[in-house]
């Protein structure tokens, strides 16, 4: 009897002193100014970090050249209590796109100007037998960018 093991979601919980309003358009129409710039998969330097604001929208870098790289699409936009988004990164930091994972962000009012993060990353089995070894930077990853979110939500 063969068994298959699905590797668990990358989840991430924070606190954010900022109303979900706020926190939603810094993580949305202000991701440029907290994304990473050593975060990419184009060619070129990042010059820009896009994500579209509409169901069906992109999510993409813009090189300092001008060139243009994929990273998913926006598979549910609702401000500002959610954000999912399809992740088209392959195991070897490749965009395929063919192939997803999804990054699904929400936000809960929790009372005092705050807004409680709940980050998940799932799907990751569809990422190969390679799964197991990406996960790990991936959720460290993850760790840095949103707390480069964090300090540009709560400035």
């Amino acid at each position: 009897m063969s068994q298959t093991i699905t590797p668990a979601p990358i989840r991430k919980t924070l606190s954010v002193r900022a109303p979900p309003e706020k926190a939603f358009e810094v993580f949305t129409a202000g991701i440029d100014r907290w994304w990473p710039r050593t975060h990419h998969i184009g060619k070129a330097e990042l010059g820009r970090a896009v994500l579209e604001p509409r169901n069906g929208g992109r999510w993409y870098e813009v090189g300092v050249d001008g060139s243009e790289c994929e990273w998913g699409e926006v598979l549910l936009w609702e401000p500002p209590r959610r954000l999912m988004l399809a992740w088209h990164i392959t195991a070897q930091f490749t965009y395929d796109p063919d192939g997803y994972t999804e990054v699904d962000i929400r936000f809960t009012d929790a009372g005092d100007g705050t807004t409680r993060i709940d980050f998940e990353h799932r799907g990751l089995e569809r990422l190969g037998a390679e799964a197991g070894s990406t996960i790990a930077r991936m959720d460290s990853g993850w760790g840095q960018i949103l707390g480069l979110f964090l300090a540009a939500a709560e400035a």
